[in-house]
């Protein structure tokens, strides 16, 4: 009889644990390398160095705990590799040559939040460590509410983290007469990763910036798109083409595509974090011609001078600016998992008379990353006279999307002397 019953308690164990909630977490959306290592969609790879080391995040809904496995194969030889979770570390020595799902253990997660999982490899006697698809869990608790990226969903999206914007209220008196807009960004110190647009002037035809394109150069940019929608810029009639009317000395003007079409300028202009810039757009529509030019000047508040950047000329558009707008993105997928952040102050709106209005509103809404639920380190809000947004990095402080906040009044306008801004 108790044999029989521990038969049955064996049997029953394993219809439970068949029946636990799995989830697949794939690396090539979920996973970060230093070294030689690589992360491509089909997970680890090439993973030949010691000093290469593997860091997969998830995100847990509550305190619980998990059991761990991960898919994976040795090629060739044997390894030994490390897991690391916390303070809890596990070492395997592996040698299956086809993929398989090796267990790798318990871990007590102690509070709701992101998870890390970091892989090392410690010895091996083959080309490479191994070859890593999946991070397995089991036995979650609210499964469905983890949150990662998904198989089947945009790695290339998931691993370049969700964008956050302000989107700044207007004043109702001059609502259709918006002929100016500045703005000011400061990135603190160690917030300006590679691969990051700290967008300062976005409007319903374009947008401009700073960015960070490499570690040795960055970029103010300037763009308007096509009323054509398309890809490729190269497909717009010329009568619907956005024309170059002018532009700094060492700007450089062209093309863009892929994120709909339009005309393009970009300065070289080795800006720093910890310092102040300044942002101006103005547009002039023309109802006789039914275009509408859009000007941008930058400014180093240190330095104290407005540079021309470019004018263009938009087609079938006859309106000020409307739907302004301020992004922090990431367009680099492999520092996905690098915190940025970015202040906005004073923000100031000039009527089509040249008057200034302050506006100290803005909502704090996301991209389509960020509502997807492929993550949830995204952040923005107010903090006395500035406005914030920050994202990437796995960070647990969540501020939900689509809140509004107010920023405290600068109490003055900022001196701007039209008459003085340069032409060319």
């Amino acid at each position: 009889m108790k044999k029989l019953l521990l038969i049955i308690t064996c049997f029953i164990s394993t219809i439970a644990l068949a029946d636990a909630p799995k989830i697949i977490i794939p690396l090539g959306g979920n996973a970060w390398v230093n070294g030689s290592a690589l992360i491509t969609d089909d997970g680890l790879m090439q993973w030949t160095s010691p000093k290469s080391a593997a860091d997969i995040y998830f995100r847990v809904p509550s305190a619980q705990q998990l059991n761990l496995s991960l898919r994976l194969r040795v090629p060739a030889g044997k390894s030994t590799i490390s897991i690391t979770i916390g303070k809890t570390a596990f070492t395997k020595e592996l040698s299956n040559a086809a993929f398989d799902t090796i267990a790798i253990g318990k871990v007590n997660i102690a509070q709701a939040g992101y998870v890390k999982v970091s892989l090392k490899g410690l010895n091996r006697t083959g080309a490479r460590y191994a070859d890593v698809t999946d991070l397995i869990l089991t036995s979650a608790t609210d499964a469905n509410k983890f949150t990662y990226v998904r198989v089947g969903s945009s790695y290339h999206f998931g691993r370049r983290g969700p964008s956050v914007h302000l989107r700044y209220d207007i004043p109702g008196e001059i609502k259709k007469e918006v002929k100016w807009f500045y703005n000011e960004i400061s990135v603190p110190p160690k917030m300006d990763v590679v691969g990051s647009y700290f967008m300062a002037d976005g409007f319903s035809g374009g947008y401009f910036g700073m960015q960070v394109n490499s570690p040795t150069e960055r970029r103010l940019l300037f763009s308007v798109w096509s009323p054509f929608t398309t890809d490729d810029p190269k497909s717009i009639p010329d009568s619907l083409k956005v024309k170059l009317l002018k532009k700094g000395s060492t700007v450089h003007g062209g093309e863009f595509g892929d994120e709909g079409s339009g005309g393009q300028s970009y300065m070289l202009y080795p800006w720093q974090a910890g310092k102040t810039y300044a942002f101006l757009l103005r547009a002039e529509p023309d109802k006789a011609s039914k275009h509408t030019t859009y000007t941008a000047w930058f400014n180093d508040v240190a330095a104290g001078k407005w540079l021309l950047v470019a004018s263009f000329s938009r087609p079938q558009t006859n309106a000020y600016l409307t739907s302004l707008y301020s992004f922090v993105e990431n367009f680099e997928p492999d520092s996905g998992n690098q915190v940025r952040l970015a202040n906005f102050k004073n923000q100031w709106l000039g009527d089509s008379n040249n008057n200034w209005h302050e506006t100290t509103g803005a909502t704090y809404t996301g991209d389509a990353t960020a509502k997807a639920n492929y993550r949830k380190d995204y952040a923005g809000g107010s903090n006395g006279a500035m406005f914030f947004l920050k994202n990437g990095g796995f960070f647990d402080e969540l501020v939900p999307l689509n809140t509004p906040f107010k920023r405290n009044t600068s109490g003055h306008a900022s001196v701007i002397d039209i008459k003085s801004l340069p032409s060319e």
